[in-house]
């Protein structure tokens, strides 16, 4: 029987929040009871955004609240030479093509859609305009983007936590982008090439990142790989007093500052215990949440933090 494989994935681009980390424990505590194998990975291919010292602090904060993982970590900035192969291969087939528009010219295009997150929805401006890399930067003198064409079709499946979900995927989401003007791995690419690499098998995140399963799954398709989709479970986002996601005007809710003002572990895991619908006791360990964890208690909606009464 196939052992299955779940991982932690922390963005080095600022410090792990209370919000990120109830989703690591939350992704902990369904593998430990489960049975399934935990990877890490660092997630550091957003160039510009990266952090000093991020990650290693990410890593510092997931042992501060007792969460393990099985093999070494990870680091997507490593395996350019892997994601190099796998843009080939999409060139090859035919998935994907040159994009020279900006941010701003997509933003500022009339005909451009909108997500219902408000978020612009590429209009396929590229689509048919350039033959090839080559011819794109011979005519506009810009290094492109690489974008994957969706089909025009509407897109179903279901997520183990938050049930079943449509997309129309031109409408909703749009052309994305698989490789940055640099030939940097953009985000959807590089997450499926890691994960069917290191055979994860279910994907716990929260779930602002729901619509990017029709664009992995869509990728996995075009690579080959269909046989490696995983399952996936998204989890409401923790949000401040005022239904937005965590941010500084909800007051300080790094992980690091909690370890830095001598606020104790077991106080953390107390708030996210009660955010996952366990019934904890004050001063919980890790085993004490594991014991009492129950998917289908977790709740469905957006988990709100009172920043007038911190860990409450």
């Amino acid at each position: 029987m196939q052992t299955r494989v779940t991982r932690l994935a922390p963005s080095p681009t600022g410090a792990l929040h209370l919000g990120n980390a109830r989703t690591f424990v939350a992704s902990w505590l369904l593998a430990r009871q489960r049975g399934w194998k935990i990877v890490l990975r660092i997630e550091d291919l957003d160039g510009p955004r990266i952090k000093a010292d991020a990650a290693q602090m990410a890593i510092d904060d997931l042992q501060w609240l007792g969460i393990d993982w099985d093999s070494p970590p990870t680091v997507q900035s490593t395996r350019a030479a892997v994601y190099r192969a796998a843009i080939d291969r999409l060139v090859a087939g035919g998935h994907v093509y040159p994009c020279i528009c900006t941010r701003r010219e997509i933003e500022a295009a009339s005909s451009a859609p909108h997500a219902e997150d408000g978020a612009s929805v590429y209009a396929g401006t590229c689509r048919n305009r350039f033959a090839s890399v080559a011819e794109a930067i011979a005519t506009t003198g810009r290094p492109p983007a690489l974008r994957f064409a969706m089909p025009d079709m509407r897109f179903e499946f279901r997520d183990e936590f938050a049930g079943v979900r449509t997309f129309d995927l031109q409408r909703d989401l749009g052309d994305f982008v698989i490789a940055k003007p640099d030939g940097t791995a953009a985000y959807q690419l590089a997450v499926v090439v890691d994960d069917a690499e290191a055979g994860v098998t279910d994907v716990v995140r929260g779930d602002d990142l729901i619509d990017s399963v029709p664009r992995q799954v869509l990728l996995y398709q075009a690579l080959g790989m269909e046989d490696r989709i995983p399952s996936y479970y998204h989890l409401p986002l923790v949000v401040g007093s005022d239904g937005r996601r965590l941010a500084k005007r909800h007051g300080d809710t790094r992980i690091s500052a909690f370890r830095e003002t001598g606020v104790a572990a077991p106080r953390v895991l107390f708030w996210i215990g009660r955010s996952l619908g366990i019934e904890v006791p004050q001063e919980p360990t890790p085993a004490d949440l594991l014991a009492r964890f129950d998917l289908a208690r977790v709740p469905h909606g957006r988990i709100v933090y009172d920043e007038n009464r911190p860990l409450k």
